[in-house]
């Protein structure tokens, strides 16, 4: 992680903090008490506005809150980031979440692939793989595996959004209903903590819905900001999948039921080594 403060630590008034664990203290803060004011976090957490401030805008623009003049107060779940934003969010995190996904999926299998930032990162860590069969209703996805002469790229029907690429609509899942795949890799806005898979358009939830129920073996990929994240669409829950790809370990509550659900849980190597001591 780069900026003007380390992703770990931070010395601020002669106290260590993690800005991780800063982080999930000021959204649980938010959604209990409401608005907060700047002042008030710096003196709980014993730094300075400025920190305080720039906490408040990368929380921001991740979903976890809403930004107001003097302060911070709970987001709205009827709304997601832009997808110019969400692209450049957590870019580095995505990136080594679709080389994990990579790695589980073999030459010649099928596949389908739906919509979201992290999707199109996975497609870019698929693009050398070998005779795959991918079922898409994500142009961005279908635009990046087409430059493999070797992969057969199907997309599918429907309303295609300006905005992202996403394809929605009856045609779109009629279409993924006609198939039965290896894997199934979708994405998603927000992760209760109760296990509850969230996100905000009801059109693409559907399509996802199809995408589970018509998967031999079903890859959940999201970055950890979407842990605890508020949105307003039930999509299902994390113990319908079959494995889940993160970039960090979830936390306890999630990580306790995916393990009685016998869900695979993928991260990067150094916390599996730093869970096992």
């Amino acid at each position: 992680m780069q900026g003007t403060e380390s992703a770990n630590t931070e010395d601020h008034g002669g106290k260590h903090a993690s800005v991780r664990t800063r982080h999930a203290q000021i959204i649980k803060l938010v959604r209990e008490q409401g608005f907060v004011a700047i002042g008030t976090l710096a003196d709980r957490f014993q730094v300075t506005p400025q920190t305080i401030r720039r906490d408040i805008n990368i929380l921001s623009k991740q979903g976890h809150l809403q930004r107001h003049h003097g302060g911070a107060g709970p987001t709205f779940s009827t709304e997601n980031v832009d997808y110019t934003d969400r692209k450049v969010l957590c870019l580095q995190e995505k990136q080594i979440i679709a080389q994990l996904v990579a790695k589980q999926i073999p030459n010649r299998s099928s596949l389908f692939i739906n919509m979201g930032t992290t999707n199109e990162e996975v497609a870019k860590a698929l693009i050398h793989h070998q005779k795959l069969r991918v079922i898409t209703n994500n142009l961005n996805v279908a635009k990046t595996l087409s430059g493999n002469s070797d992969m057969e790229v199907i997309v599918t029907g429907g309303l295609v959004r300006p905005k992202d690429g996403g394809i929605v609509g009856e045609a779109a899942i009629d279409f993924i209903r006609q198939f039965k795949v290896d894997y199934g890799i979708i994405g998603i806005s927000g992760v209760d903590l109760d296990g509850t898979l969230l996100d905000f358009d009801y059109r693409e939830v559907t399509a996802a819905r199809s995408i589970i129920e018509n998967s031999r073996n079903v890859f959940l990929v999201t970055d950890h900001t979407k842990f605890g994240r508020n949105a307003m669409v039930r999509l299902g829950s994390v113990q319908e999948i079959d494995a889940m790809f993160t970039d960090t370990m979830p936390p306890a509550e999630l990580v306790d039921i995916m393990k009685q659900s016998k869900v695979k849980l993928h991260v990067p190597e150094k916390f599996l080594l730093d869970e096992s001591r």
